[in-house]
């Protein structure tokens, strides 16, 4: 959730900072000099740390709010992984599709809740080669 903040705090500075095209400077009059945004930046930073001190019911509200959102675009996000995951798989697959479902007992033993990345290929999965088995002979026993 702050990460996400953090991202679109930064990408608006970038993009206030951009300049801008011709015809906008002729519809804006007054230039803003960078250090008058500067200090404009600060004071503003500097009165919203006061805030929760001003408003602790709007603070308290706004926090819970925070939470709850950052709970969903974290279930949003695994629903999207989870989908993507699923497509990829089964588009590398080929024309082969595994359920990926394990037995009850296997999934007490594991903990998880029984979802495959079916990343093993047959080759993966095929026995290895052992050779042949030494024959005991009975002539050289000692």
């Amino acid at each position: 959730m702050f990460f996400l903040l953090r991202m679109a705090f930064w990408l608006s500075v970038v993009l206030i900072l951009l300049p801008s095209g011709s015809t906008q400077r002729a519809q804006s009059p007054s230039e803003i000099s960078a250090s008058d945004a500067i200090s404009a930046a600060s004071a503003t930073v500097a009165d919203m740390r006061g805030f929760c001190a001003r408003q602790p019911e709007a603070c308290s509200v706004g926090s819970q709010v925070a939470v709850s959102l950052g709970y969903r675009a974290q279930a949003g996000a695994k629903m999207l992984y989870d989908f993507l995951t699923e497509k990829l798989s089964r588009r590398d697959a080929g024309s082969v599709v595994h359920t990926g479902s394990i037995t009850k007992t296997a999934q007490d033993k594991s903990g998880q809740d029984g979802t495959s990345q079916n990343t093993l290929i047959p080759a993966d999965l095929a026995t290895p080669w052992r050779g042949p088995q030494a024959r005991k002979d009975p002539k050289h026993s000692a």
